[in-house]
């Protein structure tokens, strides 16, 4: 008793709080450190002869005769432990100039060397900014566009050679040469993280420049509208972005020119809901903001003799494009879509009106917990506009909601300005990674990160993006042996980490990968038993997407390590033949719901949620249960899958009561259809929950079983759901 008191007294003064900040221990790594300091003294049967005498002269009893210490007298004994376990302490200068992030500029001296032209076309959807710029891009001797998404840098490289500009397409999964002897063209259309910062252009076109507040992304567009070398960059987007890119060009001495657009067609909200799907028009689309939706509301529209296109994020974008055009065609009877906010940028789409199934969307927080809140006035600004697109056959939009209580409060989302961005995302560099590495050369690459984010410096106008996906795949690797070249390579795999099929692939890649065997084409089709069939339900058609995306992944890490992933001509073949196989299932996919349904497999609507599905990240299992040694890669599977299946349950079971009264602003009908509507209840859930009431109705009604039988039974209950 007399130790812990005099230990937590040591941990309470002053001066040993600011001798620990100027050995490098900020306030976080002080408690740390202290907390296993204080642990390694009480908890250890035996403690250094130095040490022990120490504690035994601050602890001597007055009575006796000898020096008596004081707590000061534990501080080198304190910091050599929190050397051991924070190791960067010794090199924490060197470390803190690693990571020092607060002037990005400088890390493109090729772009500071010459003066840039800044050109900031500013307006909303389908005002034709991005139209502008890419026509000064067409003209060009040479030029870059960058864009979010793969099927905006195809359009744009299919519109260049259309118009007899030859244009390579770039793309983390392909590489398209215009010229058959595969040299460069001078134009290239890629995606915007494969943009190169070393080769000059005349004009390069940076478009959605919003994106450079993204979480997960934004460091991108900060990447590319500081280091882009090109004599004149076009960047496209929303207003709200003028002030930030304006005050960034600033530390650059560059000035930015806002040319501003408005919308060339007209978008009426209009006064009165749809309520009815009786009550569906041709040209209308239905926003929807989970698979769930989705699949309910079109199976619906086609209960009532119409048929309707579906698009959502995790499909192909050979799918994607396909159901826009059998939605486009004319002559299809196809006239009404069902689609998430994948329909937001990407596609081209001749849509009357926009039709929000719900305002209110489920989204992952930073602590990897469920939320609902209602849409952006960016994001309904943006799906919105998506209404009477110019040159299309209707001369006007007009957006609405499928519920009457929703309406006015759209109408007030729409109206209110979009703040203006505040900061540009950052993400350390493999080179910075490196250095630390050399530093820390014990640290686990995950480590490395967190030591990264926790001491670099930013300002104001920047902050560091999320790091969640990326060590969530370095801790799944950490076991295989790699370099750490090669195990960054691998943790910034663009993948899904809800998909378990596409994590425990990546798993194999890696194994496979670390004992220098290729993977050939044929070690891929015995992994994903191709050939496979058209799928049978939704549960079939949901595997054959996370395969699609184990083909892209097989062709990403193929431009990476060329040696390795020798069979990528084959591997894109087969991709064409699966893209063809999800198309036959979309097309088919109300009578794969009926069949789902028909099964009644438990835990099937969770199996197809798209936000929330069993087991990505936040987006989702504790790290803890991400690290699995030298298990198999199928246990991986499982154990990814686990917490995800537990979160999902506990976030459905327990809704604070404030979220339960957002939800009921903006509800109507019973509860049970306000709760499968916005995807919190599933139909096995409600008719569990069904059940149950009617068992605990018949013992209230009949007398059956005593309290404390009734006590047990909800126990036992709690210990199997638990």
């Amino acid at each position: 008793g007399e130790v812990l008191k005099n230990l937590n007294k040591f941990y309470k003064r002053k001066e040993i709080q600011r001798l620990g900040a100027e050995n490098g221990l900020d306030a976080r790594l002080f408690h740390q450190a202290f907390i296993s300091f204080r642990k390694y003294i009480m908890e250890s049967s035996s403690v250094s002869a130095d040490l022990h005498i120490i504690l035994n002269d601050i602890c001597c009893d007055a009575g006796k005769v000898c020096v008596a210490g004081h707590v000061d007298d534990l501080f080198p004994f304190f910091l050599r432990h929190a050397k051991q376990i924070f190791p960067m302490l010794d090199c924490m200068d060197d470390l803190r100039k690693i990571s020092d992030l607060r002037l990005p500029p400088n890390w493109y001296p090729d772009a500071r060397a010459i003066q840039r032209k800044i050109i900031f076309h500013a307006g909303p959807t389908n005002s034709g900014k991005t139209y502008h710029a890419i026509q000064r891009f067409l003209s060009a001797k040479s030029g870059i566009y960058c864009g979010p998404l793969k099927l905006l840098a195809h359009e744009i490289f299919q519109k260049s050679n259309h118009a007899n500009v030859p244009c390579d397409l770039v793309t983390g999964e392909e590489r398209v040469y215009a010229n058959e002897d595969a040299r460069q063209a001078p134009h290239i259309a890629c995606t915007i993280e494969m943009c190169s910062t070393n080769t000059p252009y005349e004009v390069a076109v940076i478009d959605e420049i919003q994106m450079i507040r993204d979480p997960a992304r934004g460091w991108a567009w900060t990447r590319a509208l500081l280091g882009l070398c090109a004599e004149e960059i076009h960047v496209c987007g929303e207003a709200a972005a003028i002030d930030l890119v304006t005050e960034l060009m600033y530390t650059t001495g560059e000035e930015v020119e806002v040319r501003n657009y408005k919308r060339l067609t007209p978008l009426t909200v209009l006064d009165y809901a749809l309520e009815s799907l009786d009550n569906l028009r041709p040209g209308d689309c239905i926003v929807c903001f989970s698979k769930n939706d989705i699949y309910s509301v079109s199976r619906q529209i086609e209960a009532r003799g119409l048929e309707c296109a579906v698009i959502y994020g995790s499909l192909p974008p050979g799918t994607k494009l396909e159901q826009a055009k059998k939605f486009n065609d004319p002559d299809d009877p196809c006239k009404i879509l069902v689609a998430t906010d994948a329909i937001g940028m990407g596609l081209n789409l001749c849509i009357r009106r926009i039709i929000f199934n719900s305002i209110v969307k489920p989204s992952v927080n930073e602590k990897g917990e469920k939320e609902i809140d209602s849409i952006t006035t960016s994001q309904a600004l943006q799906i919105a506009g998506r209404a009477g697109r110019f040159g299309s056959s209707f001369a006007q939009g007009e957006v609405t909601t499928m519920h009457r209580d929703d309406l006015l409060q759209l109408r007030e989302i729409l109206s209110e300005a979009v703040p203006p961005l505040k900061a540009a995302g950052l993400h350390p560099t493999p080179e910075q990674i490196e250095m630390f590495a050399y530093h820390l050369p014990d640290a686990t690459l995950s480590n490395l990160i967190d030591i990264f984010v926790s001491l670099s410096q930013v300002d104001g106008m920047y902050f560091v993006c999320n790091i969640d996906d990326f060590k969530f795949l370095a801790d799944m690797i950490q076991h295989i042996p790699l370099n750490l070249r090669s195990r960054y390579v691998f943790c910034t795999a663009p993948l899904n980490r809800k998909e378990p099929f596409v994590c425990t692939t990546l798993l194999k890649f890696a194994r496979q990968f670390s004992r220098n065997e290729p993977l050939t084409f044929d070690w891929l089709c015995r992994h994903t038993k191709w050939p496979l069939a058209a799928p049978k339900n939704i549960k079939e058609l949901v595997h054959l997407e996370a395969v699609h995306d184990v083909f892209d992944l097989y062709l990403w890490l193929s431009y990476r390590f060329m040696d390795m992933f020798p069979d990528a001509a084959l591997v894109r073949d087969v991709q064409k033949k699966l893209d063809d196989i999800i198309q036959v299932g979309v097309c088919n996919i109300t009578k794969l719901i009926r069949a789902s349904q028909a099964a009644a497999a438990p835990g099937t609507a969770d199996v197809v949620s798209e936000d929330f599905p069993l087991s990505r990240t936040k987006r989702d299992g504790s790290m803890a249960s991400d690290r699995h040694g030298a298990k198999s890669p199928e246990a991986l599977s499982v154990a990814v899958e686990a917490p995800a299946l537990r979160r999902a349950r506990n976030v459905r079971a327990s809704q604070s009561g404030a979220r339960q009264e957002h939800l009921k602003s903006y509800g109507r009908g019973s509860l049970a259809n306000r709760l499968l509507r916005e995807g919190l209840l599933t139909q096995e859930m409600l008719r569990q929950l069904e059940s149950e009431w009617q068992d605990q109705h018949r013992n209230d009604r009949y007398g059956f079983g005593s309290k404390r039988d009734d006590e047990h039974s909800s126990k036992e209950t709690g210990k199997k759901r638990k």
